[in-house]
């Protein structure tokens, strides 16, 4: 399988440990989004993937490209050009502490991108699966039209797509939101969301107050059968299941559907190191594994690859497939492995 994501790298820049902005006089330097995330996880997996982005051509813009090398990830789709790469800022959270995101991405090199800045026919010659989520049309007016622009031709290439609707109030509005990914997602085969992004973008609710760490089934499954009617090309429709005990417990499982039989993971109880990157992880691991077993299975897996992410810093998930499938059929003690 081959899979091109298109999104935006930032730099991610983080105090240590669970100090916060206000006490921090060091932070920790990495890369990480959504897109870029998704492709790490697939190149561990032992796919091929190249990711799609529009980076500054300077040092900054450089270590992105080389943290992506460094993990098997095909650069050489990346345009070069504009002035910044965008910065977010991490403050983790502990117990009832929520985490916090700052944001310094305006103006950054892909925001400011055109539809002439990328070759889709070119990029996605050969290419199975193309991946994106609703951070990248929320980027810019202008990224709507690309992102757009993008799907037309994949779809006209035969390629299969999918989007993880990935709402960020930071980025635009709701009805800003709604406007552009309506259009959009009308190319989409698989369409990954949670209760919030499918209440926020589409006005589809699950009915849950998310804030009392309480998950009804039901609830999603009426949310991916409003979906799937309100867009009958999709193929699968996920909804990610997280009970948030706490900024450091969760419970988290998922469900899947085809429009006719649901499937639903077992659930996990994760104490977070690194909760960045959770939702990208699923994300990647069912594209892996529709791509590998039966949709039961793929579902599985999917949870399963985002629930050892949790566990591990950054927003990369090093996972590989053989430790997923250990989780997935049940170990997981945490033994040490010797």
């Amino acid at each position: 399988m081959k899979v091109v994501t298109f999104g935006e790298i930032m730099l991610r820049l983080a105090p240590e440990g669970y100090t916060r902005f206000l006490q921090t006089d060091k932070y920790l330097a990495t890369y990480g989004g959504g897109e870029a995330n998704v492709a790490v996880s697939l190149a561990n997996f032992g796919e091929e993937v190249s990711y799609v982005t529009k980076l500054p051509d300077n040092e900054i813009g450089q270590g992105a490209i080389n943290s992506l090398r460094a993990l098997g990830v095909d650069t050489t789709k990346i345009v070069r050009g504009g002035d910044r790469v965008g910065i977010y800022f991490l403050e983790k959270g502990a117990s009832q502490r929520p985490s916090k995101v700052i944001y310094d991405r305006a103006g950054s090199a892909i925001a400011k991108a055109t539809v002439n800045d990328f070759d889709w026919e070119e990029i996605f010659k050969g290419v199975d699966w193309f991946h994106f989520t609703g951070i990248t049309p929320a980027l810019s007016p202008e990224m709507v039209e690309v992102t757009l622009t993008a799907c037309k031709k994949a779809k006209e290439m035969g390629v299969t797509i999918s989007c993880d609707l990935n709402y960020r109030k930071k980025l635009w509005t709701k009805q800003e939101a709604q406007l552009a990914m309506t259009p959009i997602v009308k190319y989409v085969d698989v369409l990954i969301a949670n209760e919030e992004d499918a209440n926020d973008v589409f006005g589809i609710t699950a009915g849950n107050d998310v804030t009392k760490g309480e998950v009804e089934k039901d609830a999603y499954k009426k949310v991916a059968t409003e979906l799937m009617a309100k867009f009958n090309n999709l193929k699968y429709v996920a909804i990610t299941l997280r009970g948030s005990i706490s900024a450091n417990d969760n419970r988290w499982s998922a469900m899947l559907t085809n429009g006719k039989d649901f499937w639903f993971a077992k659930e996990y109880l994760i104490h977070i190191v690194d909760r960045v990157g959770g939702g990208d992880s699923f994300g990647a691991g069912l594209i892996y594994g529709l791509n590998h077993y039966e949709p039961a299975r793929a579902l599985e897996f999917a949870v399963a690859a985002s629930c050892l992410k949790h566990t591990i810093e950054g927003d990369y998930n090093y996972s590989t497939v053989q430790e997923v499938l250990k989780l997935a059929d049940g170990d997981g003690s945490g033994r040490v492995v010797r």
